[in-house]
Parts: C-alpha cells; structure tokens; sequence
C-alpha cells in the first residue's frame, strides 16, 4: 500500500511540473487534484474538494459553460473521450481543452474525469504565420495579374489606336506574365506534392552538359550580369531531365535573386560515375548559422522578394534524384549552392 501511494504521489510530483495544465475530478463531480498549471489557465485558485463545474470557468463564444456543454457525467453512455475543443477563460484567453472519462466497465457510470488544458498562443502564432504566407503568396499571384488586366484592358479599349508594335509588345508582357504565373502555380503544386511524399521523378538516361548548356541560353539575365557555364566534361546521369531543369532554373534564379554580379554555373564528373553542379554568386553570402535553415519551406532573406518557395523545391527534387544539396561561400564572396547527383542507373544497369 506504502509503495502505490509513493509512486501515486510522485507521479502527481511529475505532471506539477508540466507545461500543461492537468486537473483530475471523482465520480461525484469533484476535483481531487490540479496542477499549477491547470490553475493559471483556469484563472482560479482550484483545491481539492471544489466542484468541477466551478473550477472549470470557462465558457465557448456564445458564453455557455465548459461544464453545462460537456455534460462529462451524463450523455452518452460509451463515451470514453473528450474531443480537444477551445473554451475562453474570464480575461478572454483561449484554452484548448480535452480529456477522459474513466468507467469501471463499459457502459458504467463514470468514476473519474482527467483533463488536460493547453494554451491556444502558440497556435495563434502558427495561424498568423499561414495567414502571412497565404499574403505574401496573394501578393506574388497578384503582381502578374495585374499586368495581364492592365494590357488586356489596354488593348479591348484602345485597339484601333495602337500600333503594330504596341500591340504586340503587350501581348509578349502578357505573355510573359502568364508564363511566371504558371511557374508559380507549378511550384505551389510540387510543395504540395513534396509534403505529401507524392513528387515523383520519370528517370531516363540523361547527358547533363546539353541540358545545362540549352538552359543558360534560353535563361535571360538581369542587366548588367551574366550566366558564365563551365563544363568539365559531359556526364551521363539516370534523371528526370524536365525536374533537373527546373533544379537549375531555381539556383540560377536565386542567384540573380538574392545575389550580385555574374553567376557561374560548373558541370563536373564524379569518379563514382555520378556529376556534381554547382551555382556561385558574387554577393553577400549566407551567413553559416542559417545555412541549415535555407532549404526550409517559405524561407527568404533579405529584400529580393520571391514567395520563398525555390530552394525548398530543389531541395526536394534533388531529394527525389537521391542526391544532396548544401550550400556554402563561394570563392568571390558569395553563396555556393552545390548539387551532387549519384548515377541512378537502375539495378540491372549497373551489374550488367
């Protein structure tokens, strides 16, 4: 007997120290016990002895009672749970609350009620970080529409007295940011897919040093700065070449991004058959501590601007490839993006 009480007493020594508030009630309605903080959250002073529709003071939008809405004593006989929900204390905090029935057989009578109480803050920040990015991703989406309204509108009213030319500059605007709006939408589908566990890659026999060689060409550079492609050799790659593109497209693009001056793009052979990219700037770099955070979903630094969602895709792509992806500074200063890429020949391929 000695022994159960020791290790009841420090088990409730345990959960005093716990971040969440956990309050335990009888049969009769009334509380045996609660931890400090199961009283802050409650805004009460709970002892022992008090009734649990007093102590659990708190009330849901429409300012009807904890205890009165759950009816933990009554209802529905095979009850066992109590759904997490949140509830208002008098100040106004929101609490999230849930707990169990305890029955000695099912179907009993309750013998017991344990709750467990948790602060909705950290929550909120989560819900106020979404709804940042659910801006930041509306304000991407809604500078190329804006463009394709202006010129469309441009063009319907004031056909007949635009040129030639004109008219088909703005139709290449338009054009132009019909293209970026794609690639956003693209890019907001491969997160999707990447959280999920769904990218897949179609691999097939790949020579890297065309690829990458067509890809510069057609990537246009801002003023003033260029794409200086380096190819050591031409190796050969099992890849997605369409996936291996868009992994190129986005360091080239963070680059002129986030960075200053030329960006030199290096192709190179690997002894274990696989190749090795490589993306350098001329800019500021990234400092080593938040090397790490980089390939996050929606990081950005800085005032380039972008929806933050590049490295994190190439990070996931390269994943898909079984390669890796690290960054590091660059031998004129700025950030080095490295990729290496394994062989990824199939099986069969590789014994033969």
């Amino acid at each position: 007997m000695e022994e159960k009480r020791g290790a009841a007493g420090a088990a409730l020594h345990a959960l005093d120290r716990l971040p969440d508030g956990v309050l335990l009630a009888d049969g009769h309605g009334c509380v045996t016990w609660a931890n400090p903080s199961a009283r802050q959250l409650l805004e009460t002073p709970v002892q022992p002895g008090v009734r649990l529709a007093q102590a659990m003071q708190l009330q849901d939008l429409h300012g009807k009672d904890w205890f009165g809405c759950i009816n933990p004593y009554d209802g529905l006989a095979l009850r066992s749970k109590l759904v997490e929900s949140s509830w208002w204390s008098v100040s106004g905090r929101e609490v999230l609350v849930t707990g169990r029935l305890e029955r000695d057989h099912p179907a009993g009578p309750v013998t017991g009620v344990a709750i467990c109480l948790r602060s909705a803050h950290a929550r909120e920040r989560g819900d106020r970080s979404r709804s940042e990015l659910v801006a930041t991703l509306a304000h991407e989406l809604r500078s190329p529409l804006t463009g394709v309204k202006g010129f469309t509108s441009t063009l319907i009213s004031k056909w007949d007295r635009l040129t030639d030319g004109q008219k088909l500059l703005m139709l290449r605007t338009v054009d132009a940011d019909a293209d970026r709006l794609t690639r956003m939408i693209v890019e907001l589908l491969d997160v999707a897919r990447i959280d999920s566990g769904r990218l897949s890659v179609r691999k097939e026999p790949t020579r890297l040093a065309p690829l990458l060689s067509s890809l510069v060409d057609r990537m246009a550079a801002p003023v003033g700065r260029r794409v200086n492609l380096d190819l050591d050799g031409d190796p050969h790659v099992w890849a997605d070449r369409d996936r291996l593109a868009q992994v190129l497209a986005n360091l080239v693009e963070n680059a002129f991004t986030h960075g200053a001056g030329d960006v030199d793009v290096r192709l190179r052979g690997r002894a274990d058959e696989g190749a090795e990219i490589i993306v350098d700037d001329e800019g500021a770099g990234i400092p080593a501590d938040i090397r790490a955070r980089i390939f996050t979903k929606f990081w950005r630094q800085g005032a380039g601007g972008g929806s933050g969602l590049g490295l994190f895709i190439v990070a996931g792509l390269v994943a898909a490839h079984e390669g890796s992806v690290v960054v590091e500074r660059a031998p004129r200063g700025g950030a080095r993006l490295r990729v290496l890429l394994p062989n990824g020949a199939p099986y069969a391929d590789q014994t033969e």
